[in-house]
């Protein structure tokens, strides 16, 4: 198309002119000119191929007719692309489902895939159509529950993929510092294992008596008693260290403030080890506290390789719980446990944006029968949403209790953040597909509206939301089975 040239041409005709092309059309096949009373006069368009007919954003105040050629709807990608979401071919209509569900601007790009003749009608007209022409109705909300449908399908698959690209982004976080950190205890257990074997050398070239043995038995059931000793405050740490080290070092233990560390981290005394220091000469003493302490570091090595692999074996269960397969028969679900394997799948985001999440879990009971993933999803969307409304450093509550005084009874989840809240204008709006308040490539107006038939369709629940300039609070209950008792929120470990 040359600078200057209109992308399409538009003329109004009477509706006699196009009675035969009419009929060659899907919605007017069975149809006939006379039946449809009060539309006289309809907008004919002609559009070149690329041409846009409606661009994101645009009023959807038209019902439209392919006469010739085929036209194309396209969604627009936070990276700039386009994705096709519909086609139209010679003969078929679209822009009913605007008209009829009320949604009053397009998410998409409609262009002309080719050059292409177009019939356009009023709404006004759509309507009157509709009113006196059977035939035409039946076609027109056939093809509506058609495209809605497939749109349904779209858009969860699409969220389902959003919800997994979060899940993925999440886990290679969580799986990364475990992974790393066994990964560093191993490099380092190879090493102490080697000063194991050259330390027990040389302590093993001087026999041993009752008294050296006794005491050293003594310092092994001690280190091999557990991981670690009590947490101490840093302060305390770096005094208990440093008069540890001082202590060796006036015994004359050789490295004895690189090794003073790992004798207080497992929760040896001075008094423990004065034992030895008795018991031995000096050059002995310093072989049997070096052989000591790399006894003591690798079993803290071993301790560490495995918290860092029961991180890696919860984060699994998190995700098999999170993603159940949808075909498996119904089950119990416990509502808490769906919360918690929610939290660890996001806790990295939680981590970075430095947001922190209170736990007030009094629902009971608190299992519902479900089937599959659908109710992680809920969680994962709604806690997502709130770190993102929610300033650095914030805090989020996560709160379940049983109503029992409705019918029927409902278990409630309230997820509260505190951020800028949302305008009262946009409230109304939130549950819609494709409505977003978020920047531009930062949602995808999915979430909201696929938490809103999750919980409604397939739980026969409720949703709703409150919101204020400093907290936003969604509650979703979900009908329970059974006698339950009626608790307030409590406090609960974060």
């Amino acid at each position: 198309m040359t600078q200057g040239e209109q992308p399409y041409e538009i003329e109004s005709v009477p509706m006699r002119e196009v009675a035969e092309a009419l009929r060659h059309t899907r919605p007017f096949a069975e149809a006939t000119i006379a039946a449809i009373s009060g539309v006289d006069v309809v907008n004919r368009v002609r559009v070149k191929a690329g041409s846009v007919l409606v661009e994101p954003g645009q009023p959807l105040n038209f019902y439209w007719l392919v006469l010739e050629g085929e036209m194309r709807a396209e969604r627009p990608e936070p990276d700039g692309s386009r994705t096709v979401v519909g086609m139209a071919s010679a003969g078929d209509g679209f822009g009913e489902a605007p008209l009829l569900t009320g949604k009053g601007h397009s998410p998409f790009f409609i262009l002309a895939a080719q050059d292409s003749l177009l019939l356009r009608f009023t709404e006004q007209d759509f309507w009157t159509m509709l009113a006196c022409c059977p035939a035409v109705r039946k076609v027109v909300l056939a093809n509506m529950a058609q495209r809605l449908q497939a749109y349904q399908v779209e858009a969860l698959h699409r969220e389902k993929l959003v919800s997994l690209g979060t899940l993925a982004a999440g886990l290679m976080h969580e799986l990364h510092n475990p992974g790393s950190a066994a990964k560093r205890a191993t490099a380092q257990l190879r090493g102490n294992l080697l000063r194991l074997q050259q330390l027990s050398l040389r302590v093993s070239d001087k026999p041993k008596t009752t008294v050296q043995l006794d005491c050293m038995r003594t310092l092994l059931e001690k280190t091999l008693s557990g991981c670690r000793a009590p947490a101490m405050s840093s302060l305390e740490q770096s005094d208990v260290e440093e008069a540890m080290a001082d202590w060796l070092a006036s015994a004359g233990v050789e490295n004895a403030f690189t090794i003073a560390p790992a004798l207080v981290a497992i929760g040896l005394e001075q008094g423990e080890l004065a034992c030895a220091r008795d018991a031995f000469e000096a050059d002995s003493f310093s072989d049997a506290i070096n052989w000591l302490e790399a006894l003591v570091s690798s079993v803290s090595l071993v301790c560490t390789i495995e918290e860092s692999i029961t991180r890696v074996s919860d984060l699994v269960m998190a995700v098999k719980k999170f993603a159940y397969d949808e075909r498996s028969p119904a089950k119990e679900l416990d509502v808490h446990d769906s919360l918690q394997s929610t939290l660890t799948i996001l806790g990295h985001k939680l981590r970075v944006k430095r947001v922190s999440a209170e736990k007030r879990f009094a629902a009971l009971p608190s299992a519902i029968q479900t089937r599959g993933s659908s109710l992680s999803q809920v969680w994962t969307n709604l806690i997502d949403n709130a770190v993102d409304a929610s300033p650095e450093g914030a805090q989020i509550e996560i709160a379940t209790w049983t109503e029992a005084q409705t019918e029927p009874a409902s278990l409630a989840v309230s997820i509260t953040d505190h951020g800028a809240g949302i305008p009262p204008e946009v409230l109304p709006q939130i549950f819609d597909a494709f409505f977003t308040t978020k920047p531009q490539g930062s949602g995808t107006g999915l979430g909201l509206e696929i938490v809103h038939r999750i919980v409604t369709q397939k739980f026969g629940g409720t949703i709703e939301v409150k919101s204020e300039p400093g907290k936003t609070q969604f509650i979703v209950r979900l009908p329970l089975k059974g006698p339950v008792k009626s608790r307030m929120p409590v406090p609960s470990t974060s």
